[in-house]
């Protein structure tokens, strides 16, 4: 079977039983459909991509926040909540984006940067295109086709298995700061399932071994 994005990403944040993962899907679709209302009909990859990371930042001008949320269900009600509360990081977001993009059959996928504006790893959207490549800069209102990156050495491409890999990444580094070593452990093995060669998942699988063997000792 074919790697489900939406449900795999639903997973991943927590989301298992079945009435909440349609829940969250029906709450996707309502989200593409109310952007596809406003959209002008085109069939250019470039311009869909442009107009939904246009339209998405305009409906949450506040979107970004660093160390904001990564589960796509919180990204996902933020979105549709009133206010101004942030929707969510650099991961929630390309979630979001590249799951909307996939309903209007344009394939996004991301890209992964060790370090991005000082603060760390990184993960954005990019459209590979025959002859050109065009990063999409969540976390930025003037993201789209953002140049900033192309020559980052650190740049490599994932799929939507390695996207959600770093969703179970992300949760096993919460379990590890809470202490809770099994729930960690089982999270990075999630995550290198998906990603074998995730290197940032088998160093922190190796530190909460570690944690593990010192407790029983």
């Amino acid at each position: 079977m074919p790697f489900d994005l939406e449900e795999e990403a639903l997973r991943a944040s927590g989301v298992k039983e079945a009435g909440l993962l349609r829940e969250y899907k029906s709450k996707l679709g309502s989200l593409y459909r109310e952007f596809e209302r406003e959209m002008k009909p085109s069939s250019d990859e470039k311009r869909i991509a442009q107009t939904l990371f246009e339209w998405l930042w305009a409906q949450k001008p506040a979107r970004y926040e660093h160390g904001g949320s990564y589960r796509l269900n919180e990204v996902v009600d933020s979105q549709l909540s009133e206010g101004g509360r942030a929707v969510g990081n650099c991961l929630g977001l390309t979630l979001l984006y590249n799951c909307l993009l996939r309903r209007a059959g344009v394939n996004a996928v991301a890209v992964d940067l060790e370090n991005a504006f000082g603060r760390g790893p990184h993960v954005l959207s990019t459209l590979v295109r025959e002859k050109s490549i065009i990063d999409i800069e969540n976390s930025l209102p003037e993201g789209f086709d953002y140049k900033g990156h192309l020559k980052d050495p650190s740049r490599h491409l994932w799929g939507d298995r390695e996207l959600v890999a770093d969703i179970y990444l992300s949760r096993g580094n919460d379990y590890f700061e809470l202490g809770d070593y099994d729930e960690a452990l089982a999270s990075y093995d999630a995550a290198i399932s998906l990603n074998p060669s995730y290197e940032r998942a088998v160093l922190n699988k190796a530190i909460v071994l570690d944690k593990i063997g010192d407790l029983r000792k």
